[in-house]
C-alpha cells in the first residue's frame, strides 16, 4: 500500500486577470503556496437535499446538489514570500480583487485540478506577542476545477 505525505500535494496560486477570465496563467506565474504552511485542511463545501419518495420506503434520500471544492491554510507569515504577498494585498480588496487561479497536484502527481477561486479569512501578520506572526486564508473554487492527468 502506498502512502504519501501531505507536503507532497502542491497548492499553487497565479494571478486572475477579470478581463480574461478563462484564460489559464503561464507556468512561470504560478507560485508555490508552502513556505512555512504548517497545515491544510480541506474545506470543501457540499449542498444537499433529502427527500424521501413513494416508489421507496418512506426513507429520504441524500442528493448532492452542488460542491464546491476549497482548503484553508494556516502557518507563518513571511511578506517575502510570493505567494503570501499576493495574498496578503488582497487583504483589503473585494470582488475580483479576491479572486486568483489555484492549482493542486495530487501527492502521487498524477493529476492536477485548476480553477478560478475566492480566497477569503486573510491572516497576513497576527497573533501572540511572544509568537512568529501567522499567516492563514481560505481559497474556494468558484466552479468546479478543471481536472488534467499527469503521464508518469
Amino acid at each position: 500500500m502506498v502512502r504519501n505525505k501531505n507536503a507532497k500535494r502542491i497548492h499553487e496560486i497565479a494571478p486572475f486577470d477579470p478581463e480574461n477570465p478563462t484564460v489559464v496563467p503561464a507556468e512561470g506565474q504560478w507560485k508555490r503556496l508552502a513556505r512555512y504552511i504548517e497545515t491544510i485542511d480541506d474545506e470543501t463545501d457540499e449542498d444537499t437535499d433529502d427527500t424521501g419518495y413513494y416508489d421507496g420506503d418512506g426513507s429520504p434520500e441524500e442528493t448532492v446538489l452542488s460542491v464546491v471544492g476549497g482548503y484553508s491554510f494556516e502557518g507563518i507569515y513571511d511578506p517575502d514570500d510570493e505567494a503570501q504577498a499576493m495574498i496578503a494585498g488582497m487583504k483589503y480588496k473585494t470582488g475580483d480583487g479576491r479572486r486568483l487561479w489555484h492549482r493542486v497536484t495530487e501527492s502521487n502527481g498524477k493529476k492536477k485540478y485548476t480553477q478560478v477561486a475566492n480566497v477569503s479569512e486573510i491572516k497576513a501578520g497576527a497573533g501572540d506577542a511572544t509568537a512568529y506572526e501567522e499567516f492563514g486564508c481560505t481559497i474556494k473554487w468558484i466552479k468546479l476545477p478543471l481536472v488534467e492527468g499527469i503521464s508518469k
